[in-house]
């Protein structure tokens, strides 16, 4: 079989070759390649099927494969109308887009509504050789694109608490949960004990890592949780789990909320229910975005560095994908930042109801 005709003097394909070797077609362009993270059972596999099959990657494809699109994307898992209310997305792009504009490269965006669909834009990007890399939001529990991705060659950074043994590099700050100590801390001090936290998706790392250490911190201190809500992060979810907290018996004197944007439709909602914050009704948010200090009362909030954090993993990504960049470390560890949102809980010693 001659390498130019294949079966019934017709030239193979790539395709034909991942069939036969039981792998996709960017496993088998990384075999030829030398890229990617396959092993050498796997590598040697596609060769014997390539050789078997008479198929060799032809010259102009390979250039067309080998050559950077200096683009990166940024795959998102949240719905439209969810991602267009939170700025948290628009201080993480700033970060990003920082380091990648003077050096010439663009960001891709895609937003997705579950794992088939990422995964197979993953695929696709891929095997279109489309982008150099990506930037992976939201660790879950049972992730499987890290693993995907080195399958399929492509660099990657997921935003998250670091970790040694992890697939692909993971940025952030470490200790996720000390903000959330440092905000229950911050409230019993201020004589609060009936303490509600509304939190995000049950599925993401950070959600359990955030709720563990709220939990912990009403623990140490001989108490537990007025109420754990998870909420898909939406203004309806955050308002929704507001107020369904201030309908209970004996509400909740504060609320700690796992993003900013949650803690606003939190303030928001108590105030049309006849309520001042912090007077009635103490509120700490999750991330020290901007709109924070322009509210009245100023937002209470722990800071993570979000724009920081976007730069760091775009650097990484940078010197991944073979650019001369050098990669920051990142220091330090969520902080909560007082503000006005916050006083003593009614009918503590400081206040009468």
């Amino acid at each position: 079989m001659s390498a130019s005709t294949g079966r019934a003097g017709r030239r193979p394909t790539i395709k034909e070759v991942a069939a036969a070797a039981g792998v996709s077609t960017a496993a088998v362009s990384q075999a030829f390649n030398h890229k990617g993270r396959l092993s050498e059972a796997t590598r040697r596999r596609i060769l014997d099927a390539a050789l078997e099959l008479g198929w060799s990657p032809s010259a102009p494809a390979a250039a067309l494969r080998n050559a950077r699109t200096r683009s990166l994307a940024l795959v998102v898992r949240r719905p439209t109308d969810v991602l267009g209310s939170d700025p948290h997305f628009s201080e993480l792009i700033t970060g990003i887009e920082g380091e990648l504009a003077p050096r010439g490269y663009g960001l891709l965006l895609h937003l997705v509504t579950g794992p088939p669909e990422e995964n197979a834009l993953y695929e696709r990007l891929a095997a279109e050789g489309r982008v150099d890399g990506a930037v992976l939001t939201d660790a879950r529990d049972d992730d499987a694109r890290p693993g995907l991705l080195a399958r399929l060659g492509l660099p990657a950074v997921l935003l998250g608490s670091p970790d040694d043994t992890a697939v692909v590099p993971r940025v952030g700050l470490r200790d996720q949960g000390a903000g959330v100590t440092e905000a229950v801390e911050h409230l019993l001090g201020l004589g609060h004990r009936r303490i509600a936290y509304v939190a995000g998706p049950p599925e993401l790392q950070h959600t359990r890592v955030r709720r563990a250490a709220f939990e912990d911190a009403l623990r140490g201190a001989g108490l537990r949780p007025f109420a754990v809500l998870h909420t898909d992060f939406s203004e309806r979810g955050a308002v929704g789990a507001t107020e369904a907290l201030l309908d209970a018996d004996d509400r909740p004197t504060a609320i700690v909320y796992a993003n900013d944007s949650m803690a606003v439709c939190g303030i928001g909602t108590a105030q049309r229910a006849g309520l001042t914050v912090p007077r009635d009704m103490s509120v700490v948010g999750y991330d020290n975005l901007p709109l924070g200090s322009w509210l009245h009362p100023r937002l209470t909030t722990v800071d993570q560095q979000v724009q920081r954090v976007g730069a760091a993993a775009a650097r990484m990504l940078l010197a991944l994908c073979g650019e001369d960049v050098e990669e920051p470390a990142l220091t330090g560890r969520p902080r909560l930042v007082v503000r006005e949102s916050t006083g003593p809980a009614p009918g503590g010693p400081d206040r009468p109801d």
